[in-house]
């Protein structure tokens, strides 16, 4: 069976880790916070290798918080993402202080990560089946063509929303061949009194399909990604306009700009499982009796590793 890894984007979770950062507080009975469950989705669904990526001055704390105990039940690497982590011939903004987004996060692997990948939030939880779905597509997937074949995880707009405010998603443009055409970024979506799911565009109301996919930043890739990653970080940043110093690197414009230009297909892979996440604070009593009920049914352990 051919290698893949898990890839978690951790490094955006603050200086606060494991000292009350909203995303990172206990959700289930044996104090596992809500990287533990996908690390063992992925692991069960056949993933074999674990990289977290950070950054380098939480690296003691993070992995007195889960690194260490997870590096018992699988082969552990960690990857830092730096501010200063440019190619050659850039500085870093002396006003900077905002990451360099998702794109440079996983473009930090690129010494690390030989083998397909699935690339994953660190404060999302993304149920069972998209990780085994993932997982089987990689396995298959063709990287000796010169066109990318990559996949993500298409979770359904209603399993993913917030009873306790409004959220942001990517919603997908699938072709008749099951094939991403393009993620419309949409804010403020939100579950009406009458059941209907609503955005705001150009300060207009407008109504969604509840039944859309939307992207929840599952990726699965392959290793050659890291080649197109390097050669379009060096363009974005010639580009950033002078005193722009929060402009972002972020995976699904890489992925975009690829779709357009016809270097990649990407398959969308449907998971009916519920997304759950801390977005806002009265959302961690939701997901603790969510895992509560996961585990009274049999679908997690009790502890879980």
């Amino acid at each position: 069976m051919k290698n893949t890894t898990l890839v978690i984007m951790a490094a955006g979770l603050g200086s606060r880790f494991g000292g009350g950062i909203k995303q990172l507080a206990p959700v289930g009975p044996n104090g596992e916070i809500i990287m533990d469950y996908s690390i063992h989705d992925a692991l069960e669904a056949g993933f074999n290798k674990v990289v977290f990526i950070i950054r380098k001055d939480l690296e003691e704390t993070f992995k007195e918080v889960i690194g260490n105990r997870i590096e018992k039940v699988v082969d552990v690497a960690y990857a830092y993402q730096e501010l200063d982590d440019l190619p050659e011939g850039f500085e870093k903004p002396a006003d900077r202080t905002k990451p360099w987004g998702t794109g440079q996060a996983v473009l930090s692997c690129k010494d690390i990560v030989k083998e397909p990948f699935i690339v994953i939030n660190a404060d999302d939880y993304y149920g069972k089946e998209a990780f085994v779905k993932v997982h089987d597509y990689l396995v298959q997937a063709d990287e000796s063509s010169e066109k990318f074949d990559f996949c993500m995880a298409g979770f359904i707009l209603e399993n993913t929303l917030s009873d306790n405010g409004t959220v942001s998603r990517g919603i997908c443009v699938v072709g008749e061949d099951g094939t991403l055409t393009d993620v419309i970024e949409t804010h403020e979506i939100g579950r009406q009194a009458d059941g209907t799911v609503t955005c705001v565009r150009d300060e207009q109301t407008v109504t969604l399909d509840p039944k859309s996919h939307v992207s929840m930043n599952m990726w699965g890739l392959t290793p050659g990604f890291f080649r197109v990653l390097e050669d379009k970080f060096v363009e974005f940043l010639k580009e950033i306009p002078e005193g722009n110093i929060k402009k972002e690197y972020l995976l699904p414009d890489i992925i975009d700009q690829m779709l357009k230009s016809d270097q990649a297909d990407v398959a969308v892979l449907e998971s009916t499982d519920k997304w759950f996440g801390v977005t806002y604070a009265e959302d961690k009593a939701t997901v603790v009796d969510a895992f509560a009920r996961l585990i009274a049914d049999g679908v997690y352990t009790s502890p879980l590793f």
